[in-house]
């Protein structure tokens, strides 16, 4: 029997080819780091220097730079007071930038995903070894911020009596901070995990695994509807800040609220305009930058709950909130349904956007809480009321939930009813007919 040509063997593959592409992964990686934390240490520098923390003492600056950048990203920064062996401090900060953050969020979400562009379908692989890329060198980032964030203020004036006093004494009291380097990588992994997670989902053109594309056509408009109404608020509040600082003075505070904590106030908006409350205070002689109108609601030594009613009190235009969440979310309804593939069903609007919205304020919610105190004692009987005060904050968490799912279910359907009259994917254009014979 003649046997035929032996068959051809396979070309090997290059080294240099796989050297090169692995260059291009890492390059892909580092780039995405390097534009979050960039971005947020622009945006962290910019705002502090508008707080007026430029003119902090012993080169603290960058330090207090470092741990904005780390308190956005998810990680922890321990607050601690000292005032030796004759008076007491007590100091406790837990605040999430959330503007800081957002200028983070969403350069690394975008350069994640650019390489995969022109993608239809990924690799569960590939996707997992270029989310473990990216975090290896966000790890060795976050690593070196924590090495610099950590300082040690004096909390009275230079030359003021306590001060002189503290000094004869041994008891000049100060508060330092100090990057906890376990819990900051920990959660400022989730952070990236959660980031590129988000943005894979609210993409529409982002490839996913096989076995996952069955799950983009519910998921995918949800997830957009959701970025989309929550970015929505931001430009809103970002107009609402322009204008406050240009008609109302004192520029430099509002652009401190605009550059550190813009989210933090507008995305509260949204939660007490669907009728969620919180529950705080604000007591002493100092507070977090917040509108006039939300200090003057929580200043007092009890707990106040913070609803649009109790808003309305100092500021009747709180009722505005009411209305704007409406048309905002029944905005983000109507994007929803327009990215949703034909045949989709009322039902399915309602239940898709309801448990979006309930997950995303879910999500929000939490961090938007504010605990800030300090306080200092003398032989820790005798309280020092004027170096000392405290902030808090914190969401009704489960109500703003269950508040959230009434207003998806609602809003989906109106949405949809809304967008009726557009073209959507999978919809086949009716062609007239010819005209009936005679």
């Amino acid at each position: 029997m003649r046997k035929g040509p032996p068959a051809p063997h396979p070309a090997p593959r290059s080294s240099a080819g796989g050297v090169h592409s692995a260059v291009r992964d890492w390059g892909d990686a580092l780039v995405t780091v390097l534009a979050a934390l960039c971005a947020m240490g622009v945006v962290a520098a910019l705002g502090l220097w508008a707080a007026g923390a430029a003119d902090l003492p012993g080169g603290a600056f960058p330090r207090v730079v470092a741990a904005v950048v780390l308190i956005a990203a998810g990680g922890s920064v321990d607050v601690s007071g000292q005032a030796g062996g004759l008076a007491g401090t007590d100091a406790e900060l837990t605040l999430m930038p959330l503007s800081v953050t957002l200028a983070g969020a969403l350069p690394a979400g975008w350069t994640f995903l650019r390489p995969l562009r022109h993608r239809a379908v990924a690799g569960t692989g590939e996707l997992l070894a270029r989310f473990a890329r990216t975090a290896v060198l966000w790890l060795a980032g976050l690593a070196a911020l924590t090495a610099l964030a950590r300082h040690t203020f004096s909390i009275v004036p230079p030359d003021s009596p306590v001060d002189i006093i503290g000094g004869l004494l041994g008891a000049t009291p100060t508060v330092g901070f100090r990057a906890a380097v376990v819990p900051t990588l920990l959660f400022g992994l989730a952070w990236l995990l959660g980031v590129l997670a988000m943005a894979l989902l609210v993409s529409r053109r982002a490839p996913l695994p096989a076995r996952l594309l069955r799950y983009q056509e519910p998921v995918r408009p949800a997830a957009f509807a959701m970025l989309l109404l929550l970015l929505a608020y931001v430009a809103i509040g970002l107009v609402v800040g322009l204008v406050v600082a240009a008609t109302k003075g004192h520029a430099a505070e509002t652009f401190a609220v605009i550059l550190l904590g813009l989210p933090n106030v507008v995305w509260l908006a949204l939660g007490l305009g669907i009728g969620a409350s919180w529950e705080g205070r604000v007591e002493g002689p100092f507070g977090l930058p917040m509108p006039q109108v939300l200090d003057a609601a929580l200043r007092g030594s009890e707990n106040t709950t913070l609803d649009v009613a109790a808003l309305a009190q100092h500021d009747g235009r709180a009722w505005w909130l009411v209305p704007v969440a409406a048309v905002l979310l029944l905005a983000a309804a109507f994007a929803m349904a327009v990215r949703s593939p034909a045949g989709t069903r009322l039902w399915q609007y309602a239940l898709h956007l309801g448990v979006a919205f309930a997950l995303t304020m879910l999500a929000v919610a939490p961090v938007t809480r504010v605990v800030a105190r300090l306080g200092l004692s003398i032989l820790g009987i005798v309280e020092i009321d004027d170096l000392g005060g405290q902030v808090a904050l914190h969401p009704r968490l489960w109500s703003a939930v269950g508040l959230a799912l009434l207003w998806g279910l609602v809003a989906g359907p109106l949405g949809a009813l809304l967008a009726s009259r557009v073209r959507r994917r999978g919809e086949v254009p009716t062609e007239p007919g010819p005209p009936p014979a005679a």
